[in-house]
């Protein structure tokens, strides 16, 4: 195996940032990309953010940052986390001299308390936070998503994390946004079995923020084995309502019509 050099390096680190600009990436394609980088840069001891030149650190943040968004595209969380994990030294490690702070810092520090959010990784979010310079997480709105959904969150305002959704900062948020409210849509479906036997479609699908109830809130009633009645567009959960099937109502009654002469007996 021929052994990497800087220059080659870079010129396969810019090939996959012309791939991945693209609308319509080929994400196959970049991963063969990022694959062959990262064999590159361990070959070049760049991957631990050790000492070298400023172009050589810069070069492999890049493409660090550029496998980060191309985990997030493709949908795998684990390698996202990797690739943070890889970045941290990088982004808090080597000096502001030795290498001047990304553009992409904040936006993927941001995202990846987002996935700390989305995991109930509380502990690790807020260790994640005192790492952060203060006037960053005042001020900064990649930051400042995450913290105020995390505030949301602790007091229960499930709406005000459903609005977040259309307020996202960047694109790739929308991801982990996905993630997050699915989830409170699901801890919301939970308290509903255990409240009600049977509620109005419409009101259903306000309450699990659907538009409104249509084929999407049925595809989800489904999914969670609930039944809606078309006559009386009502949702009825589990088997809790009164046309249950296999509940022998009959039986039930006859029974307890015996019970209670046998009671009259004994009295």
């Amino acid at each position: 195996m021929a052994t990497a050099d800087l220059h080659t390096t870079a010129q396969l680190s810019q090939a996959l940032k012309q791939e991945l600009d693209k609308p319509r990436a080929n994400l196959d394609q970049c991963k063969q990309y990022l694959t062959q980088l990262k064999i590159n840069l361990a070959q070049l001891s760049l991957l631990d953010a050790s000492s070298a030149s400023s172009e050589a650190l810069a070069l492999a943040r890049d493409v660090l940052e550029m496998g980060a968004y191309w985990s997030i595209r493709a949908g795998d969380i684990s390698a996202f986390e990797r690739y943070i994990a890889q970045l941290n030294p990088f982004y808090y490690d080597v000096s502001t001299t030795q290498l001047p702070s990304s553009p992409r810092r904040y936006p993927l520090i941001g995202l990846n308390l987002l996935r700390l959010l989305t995991q109930s990784r509380i502990a690790d979010f807020h260790t994640a936070l005192e790492m952060i310079d203060p006037t960053e997480l005042r001020t900064n709105q990649y930051i400042q998503h995450p913290l105020q959904l995390e505030q949301s969150l602790m007091e229960g305002s499930y709406k005000k994390v459903w609005n977040s959704r259309a307020e996202v900062p960047a694109p790739e948020y929308t991801f982990f946004m996905d993630i997050l409210t699915s989830t409170i849509r699901n801890e919301i479906a939970s308290c509903i079995e255990k409240a009600y036997t049977a509620l109005p479609a419409g009101n259903l699908a306000t309450l699990l923020f659907f538009p409104k109830a249509d084929d999407e809130l049925l595809q989800f009633c489904r999914e969670r084995s609930w039944r809606i009645d078309s006559a009386s567009r009502k949702a009825y959960f589990g088997q809790s309502d009164a046309t249950k099937e296999g509940l022998p109502v009959d039986q039930i009654i006859t029974q307890s019509l015996t019970y209670a002469k046998e009671l009259e007996k004994i009295v």
